[in-house]
């Protein structure tokens, strides 16, 4: 893709390029000649093999280009290149030497693009071997074997020009026993930067150090007020071991003049590491403890004295992914207020942690790649600035010079237009060897170059992969490095370059949501995944309002759900699927510890009496703000209260059950259908019912027929008693003396002793209608309290 560095007329001119160029063609012409004479005649005993057909043997060994320095040479220095050649041919290579080439200088950033893709020989090209005392020779290579080179030049030995990007070829020319002729038989290219004076208007380089990872927290914690966090792998404390991901960000990033660009949920997760802490395994059916707390500690200390005095920007929590939110979430309820919470707590986070004030004022989309949606989802939670990348926001062509990088886009949003080609340099591979020396060389080759394109200052903006693995981010350090010990470059902060006056002729028009990438569109998040986010939130919303410590369900969730939306997703669907399940299942199994306990039936004798129902807590925290409620499904038969339901208020502590008792009333027997439900204080059902059935029985023939039975013994007994002193008085009196006056008559007769030790057992008082409470699960046919 071309830029408008590819069409620019700047200083020093094209015209004068070319003519540079033209000049470096026909100084180079004899050396040309003179090789293309010395290898006809062996070309005319190769099968009538040509001098071009002999050139493109140039693959036949290959070299590595392991350093070179310095990387951008001044006056009086000595460029060193040092490297590695290896025969992949079959035949030995005799008569071999390295030598180094030096092309024309490079016209346009277009130019370096193609020049790096490039890897024969072109003796157009490349130019003529600087040779002499400046190569180094091998009297054999045999095949498969590799040879160490080192070669020094004195910079004024290289016959450079003026200022500019100059092509640098390392080529190993030799002979086999099939081509017995010297040819180039491999070549390496790369640049050669080129500018020994300080440029006198120095372009403004601000270089991104993002510091973020994965998804690690998961949303369960462990009782107490510790509330010891649970970690879903322990790939973490791998990243910030000595030699890990992020360990080599910190040591190499703590000496450059960047931008740090941190996740705080990457803060939060290590400081969480620094106490105590477990780590879900696939050996154990429980998390088993972490033991990596100095090594967090120590990244921390060391990551707090590094950003002391630098730039900091916070991303939203858990770095949310804004376009997969523009393009699938926002027709999802609550979607944007997620990335509000994770854009509230981002500055807090920070701050706790680092002890810096960081900006919250930037969203950055994945790659920068943008449309109108994304810009108004980025801005929506109050961040004014999107940095942008250019293969996104391209300018038109024809601009004599490539733009700096703040640009207005309307409603008060300043896009920040990364460069694409500096932002791309450090995404492949480069554990490859010599692959980490051309990564530099072409970045400091195009900054260069974009310098070179007008006399006056603008500013740039470097902003790099998100997750660059530990090789990665040793080369941007070191083009870092090198870009600000140049002679063309100076350090700036991201604010400084967002507030930099915009160039006139600069896109400001956001490409249309049909041009936002489609390799980039497979791999967003799918819009089930703010469904079952929103979901979530529904249940933390309900949860909440019958706790009394909130807090300690709302944190934890809140940033849980920020992290269900993180970019390190993408391309892992199935991974961010497990997530989100298992969040919302920790969720329910901690709403469903406040439960009703289970009844079986129920039965009532009598017209009225009172039915417990027990309400469980098993959570740490107590709970309030519930109601619970009593249903009779047929209140004919049987009511609750008078009325066809009940509510009573519930509090239970932490870790304690209730019983709560509701009067009821029976008009007619046989079995009715009682629900128990809890609900929310704005109704909303909370938890499962419990359905239990009441057997309702009236006083009946049966219950009648004993109390007649006890009065009819009370009336015998009775009668019994007045024949027995009836007859003992008889008995009496027919026994006195006559003549002597009877016995007193208000004495009577005391009654036996036997006589009232058999008679049948008197009502006492009656038993109490309230039994003694329980707060266990009613038993089969167990009976209500009366």
């Amino acid at each position: 893709m071309a830029e408008p560095a590819d069409f620019q007329a700047t200083s020093p001119s094209p015209a004068g390029r070319l003519l540079r160029r033209a000049g470096a063609l026909l100084a180079g012409a004899p050396l040309l000649t003179g090789l293309l004479q010395a290898g006809a005649a062996p070309a005319a005993h190769a099968s009538g093999q040509d001098a071009s057909a002999a050139a493109s043997g140039s693959r036949t060994v290959a070299v590595s280009l392991d350093s070179m320095t310095p990387s951008a040479p001044a006056d009086g220095d000595t460029v060193t290149v040092s490297g590695t050649v290896t025969n992949n041919g079959g035949q030995a290579v005799t008569g071999a030497h390295v030598g180094l080439r030096v092309g024309p200088e490079a016209n346009s950033r277009s130019d370096i693009d193609s020049l790096a893709r490039r890897t024969s020989f072109d003796p157009g090209e490349d130019g003529a071997e600087i040779g002499g005392k400046y190569v180094q020779k091998f009297p054999q290579l045999a095949p498969g074997v590799a040879q160490h080179f080192s070669i020094a030049v004195p910079v004024d030995k290289l016959n450079l020009g003026e200022d500019g990007v100059y092509p640098l070829s390392v080529s190993l020319s030799g002979q086999t026993s099939a081509q017995p002729w010297e040819q180039v038989l491999g070549i390496q290219h790369t640049f050669l930067p080129w500018r020994p004076d300080a440029a006198s208007a120095k372009t403004k380089t601000t270089f991104l150090w993002p510091l973020m990872s994965s998804v690690h927290m998961t949303a369960e914690t462990g009782p107490g007020a510790q509330q010891t966090p649970v970690f879903r792998d322990d790939d973490l404390a791998q990243e910030i071991a000595p030699g890990g991901r992020l360990e080599r960000m910190l040591t190499l990033g703590k000496d450059l003049d960047v931008t740090w660009v941190i996740d705080p949920d990457l803060l939060a997760s290590v400081d969480a590491m620094t106490r105590d802490y477990r780590v879900q395994t696939k050996s154990s059916p429980n998390p088993v403890a972490g033991t990596h707390q100095d090594m967090a500690k120590r990244w921390l200390a060391e990551l707090q004295q590094a950003v002391t005095g630098k730039e900091v920007v916070a991303l939203p929590f858990a770095d949310p992914d804004v376009a997969s939110l523009a393009h699938h979430g926002t027709s999802v309820t609550g979607s944007l207020s997620e990335l509000k919470d994770a854009t509230d707590v981002a500055a807090s986070t920070v701050e706790t942690v680092l002890h810096v004030k960081p900006s919250t004022d930037f969203a950055w989309p994945v790659d920068g790649a943008i449309d109108p949606s994304i810009v108004r989802v980025a801005t929506s939670a109050g961040a004014d600035k999107v940095i942008a990348r250019s293969d996104s926001l391209e300018d038109p062509h024809g601009l004599s010079s490539t733009p700096s990088a703040a640009r207005p886009i309307g409603g008060g949003t300043t896009a920040v237009v990364a460069d694409a080609r500096l932002s791309t340099a450090f995404q492949r591979d480069l554990t490859r060897p010599g692959a980490d020396t051309l990564a530099v060389q072409r970045f400091l080759a195009q900054s260069l170059e974009l310098a070179d394109q007008t006399g006056r200052q603008r500013s740039f903006v470097v902003a790099p992969q998100r997750l660059p693995d530990a090789s990665q981010a040793q080369v941007m350090a070191k083009a870092a490095t090198a870009l600000q010990q140049s002679t063309w470059s100076q350090p700036d902060t991201l604010a400084s370059a967002a507030a930099a006056k915009p160039d006139p002729g600069a896109a400001t028009a956001v490409p249309p949501t049909s041009d936002y990438p489609s390799s980039l569109r497979r791999r967003e998040l799918r819009r089930s995944a703010f469904a079952a986010i929103a979901r979530t939130q529904d249940k933390v919303d309900d949860f909440k309002t019958v706790l009394t410590y909130e807090s300690r369900v709302v944190t934890p969730f809140g940033r849980a759900m920020n992290r269900e939306m993180s970019t390190s997703w993408r391309g892992e669907s199935g991974a961010a699927e497990t997530f989100r399940d298992g969040v919302e299942a920790y969720l329910d199994d901690l709403s469903g510890q406040v439960k009703l306990i289970d009844k079986s039936e129920t039965k009532l004798s009598g017209h009225s009496a009172t039915i417990p129902v027990t309400v469980q807590n098993s959570l740490v925290q107590g709970v309030d703000h519930l109601v619970l409620r009593l249903t009779s499904t047929n209140p004919t038969r049987l009511n609750i209260g008078g009325k066809r339901y009940a509510e009573q208020p519930v509090t239970v502590s932490g870790g304690h059950s209730q019983s709560v008792k509701f009067t009821t009333s029976a008009n007619a027997n046989g079995p009715v259908t009682v629900i128990a439900q809890l609900y929310t204080q704005d109704g909303r059902p909370y938890g499962a019912p419990v359905t239990f059935d009441v057997k309702v029985t009236e006083i009946t023939a049966t219950v009648m027929l004993v109390i007649g039975g006890g009065v009819l013994l009370l009336v015998l007994a009775g009668f019994r008693m007045y024949t027995q002193r009836k007859r003992a008085a008889a008995a009496e009196s027919a026994a006195a003396p006559q003549g002597e006056g009877a016995a007193p008559a208000s004495g009577g007769p005391e009654t036996p002793a036997g006589d009232r030790a058999g008679d049948p057992e008197q009502a006492s008082d009656p038993t109490p209608d309230t039994a003694a409470e329980s707060a266990d699960p009613s038993g089969t046919g167990e009976k209500v309290d009366r």
